[in-house]
């Protein structure tokens, strides 16, 4: 949530951010809006205060002048309970409106308003070259017997899967893997639960915007994480940390829910686009000027895995207009799918700068008292596109799936095979 201050000294700073993003809110309301609740508190103020005085003037009166002073001050008392109504009614007005403000654009983010316009910052390795029909992971998945998206369906319903036999031994060897790198880096591991309060996803951004995408549990009044940067974030809610423990970085590993709405017909085949998914995340707290290297970082170490993983990459920072509710900035990590002779996305990192921490009220310390943090997030592993990557880029003419070297004592396997 952006701070109300920006309002009244910066509109056209929020104003430029919105057109970058290619939101179209209505400022001049919100700021008519913001301006009335001030006047309309001020005036209830001024009632209470004069009601007060009339009060403590009725015990010193007598006689028809005592009565008319009740009168004066029951009127002050029933003019301050409709301006107190009033008061509420407008700012419930502006916040329906303010909370669904995004972020503010960082100056650096990719100008644009979808992922077509995403600008490449780097290009990682090459392309595989084959001798022989390459196949996409849905039919490697289905002969070396790892995916099984026909008796998901027939269980879940559609875009759901079982990642089985050595598929599954490679994700719980990736999971491994990529925790000992992450806490080497210094970051806690963490699992997290993954049904929260709403809460926790308006304090993260998801809400009210991303409602649709989320499963919910009425009954329980709880809702399905679609990535535990929710609930690693909602963590230190309303706490004030301690500004010699930051910056606190936190690995989540947790399984991720997402509707999909609106994305019916895309991506459909195979396990690249599902409703559940584990992943393991990275969260990190920091001072704000800490922020911009904080951002840079995860994303050095996103690569380093990527790198490691014998994957050909590239990253993108991502178009204004593409980027979620939260996010200042953000980068893409994209790998190479033979399949779809293109490059699509298995990480990403954000900077949310304050956005999250002033919902959520996470603050730390300073000269001048407390201020609020800046969160930031990123995926290390997203299992089941990493899965779809190292099947797709490391096939064989021998009907084999080269595992990457650096995973083998993790899996106890060289390869996958029929």
């Amino acid at each position: 949530m952006l701070d109300v201050a920006l309002l009244r000294t910066e509109p056209d700073r929020i104003a430029e951010s919105l057109r970058r993003r290619g939101v179209d809110i209505d400022l001049d309301r919100l700021i008519a809006l913001d301006e009335e609740v001030r006047k309309v508190r001020h005036e209830a103020e001024e009632v209470r205060a004069a009601q007060k005085r009339r009060g403590k003037e009725i015990a010193r009166l007598e006689g028809e002048e005592k009565q008319a002073a009740i009168a004066e001050a029951s009127e002050l008392a029933e003019r301050y309970r409709a301006l107190s109504e009033e008061v509420e009614r407008l700012e419930e007005e502006f916040r329906e409106t303010w909370i669904t403000l995004p972020n503010l654009v960082d100056a650096t983010a990719a100008d644009g308003f979808t992922e077509e316009d995403n600008v490449e910052v780097k290009r990682v390795g090459d392309p595989p070259t084959f001798d022989f029909p390459f196949a996409d992971h849905a039919t490697l998945g289905e002969r070396l017997d790892v995916i099984d998206t026909a008796r998901a369906a027939k269980v879940s319903g559609a875009r759901f899967g079982y990642i089985k036999g050595q598929g599954a031994m490679l994700e719980f060897g990736l999971v491994r893997w990529a925790m000992e790198r992450l806490v080497a880096e210094g970051f806690t591991p963490m699992v997290p639960p993954v049904l929260v309060r709403e809460m926790a996803l308006f304090g993260t951004g998801f809400f009210p915007g991303d409602r649709e995408q989320v499963y919910a549990i009425p009954r329980d009044d709880l809702y399905l994480v679609g990535t535990s940067e929710v609930s690693l974030a909602a963590y230190h809610a309303d706490e004030i940390l301690d500004p010699e423990a930051l910056p606190i970085r936190y690995a989540g590993f947790s399984t991720c829910f997402r509707r999909e709405a609106g994305t019916y017909g895309k991506d459909t085949t195979g396990i690249f686009r599902v409703h559940q998914f584990d992943k393991v995340e990275m969260f990190v707290f920091c001072e704000p000027e800490s922020s911009r290297d904080e951002h840079e970082r995860l994303l050095a170490i996103e690569e380093s895995l990527v790198q490691a993983l014998e994957l050909p990459y590239r990253v993108v920072n991502v178009a204004a207009g593409d980027l979620g509710a939260s996010a200042a900035k953000k980068y893409d990590i994209e790998a190479w799918f033979p399949s779809q002779g293109r490059y699509r996305e298995i990480t990403s990192c954000s900077n949310t700068t304050d956005f999250q921490a002033r919902r959520l009220k996470v603050r730390t310390r300073g000269e001048k008292g407390t201020h609020l943090v800046h969160t930031l997030n990123g995926t290390a592993v997203a299992v089941g596109r990493v899965l779809i990557a190292l099947l797709e880029n490391h096939q064989r003419a021998d009907g084999t799936v080269a595992v990457p070297e650096a995973l083998r004592p993790y899996v106890g396997f060289d390869a996958f095979s029929p």
